[in-house]
């Protein structure tokens, strides 16, 4: 069944060093971008991450140091990515947890902050997992029929994944073929940030989701502390929580300017 779309949709997966968002790098980065008429845009880029790769990474993905010595820097390929980005939903395997935020945070280091207040991310994984709890590759065994060869490669994983979502809906008549019910079906939580360090609750409030002040109110906890704050800017948090924080401290000033 192919998707029914009302604006672009990029499936992408990354390889990167290691499975830190702060610390480590993208080393390969591949993406469908699925236009509503059907036509898909498919690219595949690898990426000279300024550090060395650890052997347990290049053991899963097989890209070493050598494969990536004469590539570009992330920060000189960010602007044309973002440009590709632009305008599109964004779906992936396990993307929400990890890939969205890997990318978000070296698109901060290059200077860049892509709007995302408008996305709809489907993670293809949380669909899996909801119906039927298995990997990648035995989801397209299981719905595809056939055996996933090159894993772990990131154009085999983001070509699997966009063929995986499409025999979902082939394969559920409850899976609505809409990018709005995909996306909020395949959401596990709800974060404001992509790590879920700030949460909302029923009544759209920020919540805290760590720490000692895990289940306060953000809102509150800024005004009470502002110490706390200063302590998160200056912590080791991704950009993307920071820039969170920093919304709700805005809108406790705008309100005491409005007071």
């Amino acid at each position: 069944m192919n998707l029914k779309l009302e604006r672009p949709i990029i499936f992408f997966d990354l390889e990167t060093t290691g499975t830190n968002i702060l610390t480590d790098r993208i080393v390969e980065i591949s993406l469908i971008k699925v236009m509503p008429d059907g036509q898909e845009i498919e690219r595949t880029r690898r990426i000279n991450p300024e550090m060395p790769i650890p052997a347990e990474a290049t053991a899963v993905h097989h890209i070493t140091d050598e494969d990536v010595a004469n590539e570009p820097r992330f920060a000189q390929i960010a602007h044309s990515l973002a440009d590709m980005f632009e305008g599109c939903d964004i779906a992936g395997f396990n993307s929400n947890r990890f890939d969205v935020p890997m990318l978000d945070q070296e698109f901060q280091r290059a200077g860049i902050r892509l709007d995302f207040s408008n996305v709809r991310f489907v993670d293809v994984q949380t669909i899996f997992h909801k119906k039927e709890q298995r990997t990648l590759v035995a989801a397209y065994r299981f719905y595809c029929g056939a055996e996933l060869d090159d894993a772990h490669s990131a154009n085999a994983d983001t070509r699997a994944t966009y063929e995986v979502l499409k025999a979902q809906l082939d394969h559920y008549d409850d899976l609505e073929n809409d990018i709005d019910f995909l996306a909020k079906f395949s959401s596990q939580t709800r974060n404001v940030d992509f790590m879920g360090r700030l949460i909302y609750d029923d009544n759209r409030r920020e919540i805290i989701n760590f720490g000692k002040y895990k289940g306060k109110a953000a809102e509150d906890i800024l005004r009470r502390d502002p110490g706390y704050y200063a302590w998160i800017l200056n912590g080791d948090f991704a950009q993307n929580t920071k820039d969170a924080f920093t919304a709700v401290m805005d809108r406790i000033k705008a309100k005491g300017k409005n007071a």
